[in-house]
Parts: C-alpha cells; structure tokens; sequence
C-alpha cells in the first residue's frame, strides 16, 4: 500500500480540524466570537424546462467543514463546545424507487468525521433549542446567500454574515496531510490521462477524439469529475488562454496544448503540457519550449515559505525576456523591455494560483484594479505559506488579438522584430504547469506528467 492510499483509506477526511481551524482564524479576528457556524450544502436543482438534475458539485464551504458529499444537507459547529452535526435528507420514498436508498444517519457517522448526524427535518428545531453551552454566544456565523429560506435563527441575538466566508477562504491555503494526499491522487490520474493522449495524439484526427481518451482513463482510474473544463488546443488554438472548442481538426497543425486535470473528491489537480503532435518539435516550436521549461524550472527552485510570489512572477517575465532576446523576437536593452511591460504581450497572464478544491482555490488575495498589467491576472500575491500548493505555469503566447496592438504602439513596437516574430505565429502557444508543494525550505512537485522534449516525442512516436 503506497503512502497516498494508507492516509485515504485509514482516514477520515479531517473535518472536525478544519472546523477547529477556521474558529482558531475567527477568534484572532475576534477574541470573544462564539455561538455557532451554520453551512448549506448544496441544493439539488433541475434543469430548466427538464426532469433531470444539474449536475451536482458540492460548497466548497460546506465539504471543508464536513467532508460530506451529500446534497441539501446541513452542517452546525459550536466554537464553544466544538460540536460538529451534520444534518442529512431524510428518506423520500418516491425516490427511492428511482434511486436506491440513501445514506442513513447511522451510515454518516462512520463515514464523516463528524459527532453527530440528524436528518434535515430537524434542523429547526435544533436551531431553536440550540444552547452551545455558553449563553453569552448566541450568536450565528452564516456565508450570505446561503441559508435557505425556511431556516429560522430566532433562537439567536445575533447573525453574523462577514466572517465565516473569510475565515474558510483563508484556512484553505494551507493543506494538511489529507488535502494533500487527495491532490497527489489526483495528480496520479491525470499522469495516466496526459500519457493516454500523448500515445493517440500522432493518430488523432480531432481535438474532441484525445479529449474522451482523457475523460476515459480518468473515470476508469476511479475519477470521475474534472477539476475544470478542459483544454485540447491544437495549432493556433494555443494562443487562446482558456479555449473552450475542442473541435477542431488537428491536420498540419503543429503542437496541441493539454491543460486538464482530474479531480479527487473533490480535490482539483491541474496539469498543462505542450507537445508535438506529429512526434516532433519544429524548430522554432522547440525554442520556445525550451524558454518556457527554463522559466518553469527556475521559478519552481525559487519557492520555499515566505517567498515573494510577485518576486517570482517577476522572474518568469525576465527569463521570457532573455529568451525572446536570445532568438531575436525582441530587441533592444532588457532592463527597458522588463520595465516598459512589453514582455506582457507574449505572457499576458499570471505565474499560477492555488490549488485545492477549487482549481483557481481561495485565499490569493488577487487585485484585478492593479494598473501595473504585469500583475492584473497575477492570483496570487504576496507571500507564499508552508502547506499551500501553487500552480507553476508559465506560458508563451503568439496571439494576434494580443500582440498585433503590441506592434503599432509606440512604446512597445521598438522592442518587437516584426520579420522574426513571423516565423512563430503558428507555433500558438505553449504553457508548462505543474502544482507545487510549498515546504519551509523549499518545495515538492506534485505532478508527474511527462514534460522532458525527449521523453514525450518517445512516446508520441513509439504509439
């Protein structure tokens, strides 16, 4: 048994901690804050004009303070006593017909860590009687927008609606051991995933075709969710940051750029590689690999606590510089090109966020107003923490959307070679991601995808 199924399998997802940490963050805000923490799950909804449900994916909220996977349920956790009840759907026994039965009280209480599971026909009731044993805290701490409207707090002095949601968001930053065993599994998946697609990639006709061998070896690895919608884009495509389409013919298109990753209840992975998709790398194709991989390289040695995720940012833009200077696209002196922000054109967005249930996870405190746009897609700012875990993902990019306004902008246009930059249009784009560990004094790569130039175009060519 390996380490990630021993700490899964003999381990509860530590949810009586998580709601032990999060009263810890509300009382350094608020020394005398007591009473309870009262979470929805989320709600079952159906489809517009449809029988059917949407599919269902759970609060992040609600799952860190519960681990539990069921919709319309509820949770409560006193800061005084640190109680944690979990409320659960009573058996509907029309729906039992359709559906099976579903988890009984008696059933949750093994399977979550949790000290107490009802049904949600008692939450009411419970609200009203509810003492926590301290008089003095009847107060209910609630995320806005999410309580339902047949909940009653009238058994309480007051309700506090801008603290929880913080507190939650904040604590998610750093991981425990079993958060991140749940990413390394996930990581695992998609290894599987990513190397599945390398295999078909020489033979694919389609970009949707490499997108269900993906979704195939995922769910047949025992992951069957997405952390994201993902990206299959061959050729040009690449140059669009987020691609959605997935559809079109991959014939003499260069490179296809695979941004996807599984999830494992309900922790994201999120993995980019970029490879030839005849077997081998054109000539200015491998350069800006080659750039691109330095810049993930580095950037990835840089990360221990408290580092600078600006500062890292920071280099990245450097090393694309460098690079773009070494092959000509740029000209001129690199100190004037880092400080004018012409590097921005052909890496427009941020280093990488935080990962956890949520691919773009919580707590990075972006600013989207900065007017420096070298920072305005950076997720992230400030200083990195032991226990989180970032995306590193550089990328270079040739759009022309981007970049053409680059080129008759008299700031900018001295710097861009117009008769090289010509040669790499096609090459669409090409980011590198990996989801990083950050340690005391250093780092751990969780991802295992294969990124090495020679490795991939084995694997492409041996299929």
């Amino acid at each position: 048994m390996d380490n990630i199924t021993e700490i899964l399998s003999n381990n509860k997802y530590p949810a009586k901690a998580h709601a032990a940490k999060v009263a810890s963050y509300v009382k350094s805000r608020s020394p005398y804050a007591n009473g309870i923490f009262y979470l929805e799950g989320q709600k079952t909804r159906m489809i517009e004009d449809n029988d059917e449900p949407v599919p269902f994916r759970q609060r992040r909220y609600f799952f860190y303070l519960s681990g539990c996977n069921i919709p319309d349920s509820y949770l409560t956790y006193s800061i005084h006593t640190k109680y944690l009840t979990l409320f659960i759907p009573p058996i509907d026994p029309d729906s039992v017909v359709w559906s099976g039965l579903p988890v009984s009280p008696t059933q949750a209480l093994k399977l979550y860590d949790v000290d107490d599971v009802r049904l949600t026909s008692e939450i009411n009731a419970y609200l009203t009687s509810y003492d926590g044993g301290d008089r003095s805290g009847r107060c209910v701490w609630v995320i806005p927008e999410q309580v339902s409207d047949q909940i009653t707090f009238l058994a309480f002095d007051h309700k506090e609606i801008s603290g929880l949601k913080e507190a939650i968001e904040e604590c998610r930053v750093v991981k425990d051991e079993y958060e991140t065993a749940l990413i390394r599994k996930a990581n695992e998946v998609s290894a599987v995933a990513h190397t599945a697609v390398l295999k078909a990639v020489k033979h694919a006709k389609n970009e949707m075709e490499l997108e269900a061998i993906f979704l195939e070896r995922c769910i047949a690895n025992g992951a069957r969710e997405q952390a994201y919608h993902g990206i299959f884009a061959s050729g040009t495509n690449a140059a669009t940051l987020h691609y959605q389409k997935n559809d079109e013919e991959l014939e003499s298109r260069l490179n296809l750029l695979l941004d996807a990753g599984a999830e494992w209840r309900c922790y994201a992975s999120d993995v980019t590689r970029t490879f030839p998709i005849n077997g081998r790398f054109s000539k200015e194709s491998r350069e800006i690999y080659d750039i691109v991989l330095r810049m993930q390289k580095e950037c990835t040695e840089m990360l221990k606590e408290k580092v600078s995720w600006d500062n890292v940012h920071v280099r990245a833009h450097e090393i694309a510089i460098e690079g773009l200077l070494d092959l000509g696209i740029l000209r001129g002196e690199k100190k004037e090109i880092f400080e004018k922000r012409t590097s921005v054109a052909f890496f427009p967005h941020g280093l990488g966020h935080y990962l956890g249930m949520d691919t773009h996870d919580t707590g990075g405190r972006p600013d989207y107003e900065d007017k420096d746009e070298m920072f305005r897609y950076l997720r992230v700012r400030g200083q990195l923490p032991a226990g989180s875990i970032i995306t590193v993902e550089p990328g270079i990019y040739f759009c022309r959307f981007i970049v053409e306004p680059y080129l008759v902008d008299p700031v900018h246009k001295e710097h861009i070679v117009e008769e090289i930059l010509d040669r790499y249009w096609d090459v669409g784009g090409v980011r590198i991601e990996d989801n990083v560990l950050v340690t005391k004094n250093g780092y751990e790569n969780l991802t295992n995808s294969v990124k090495d130039v020679d490795e991939m175009e084995r694997i492409i060519n041996s299929s």
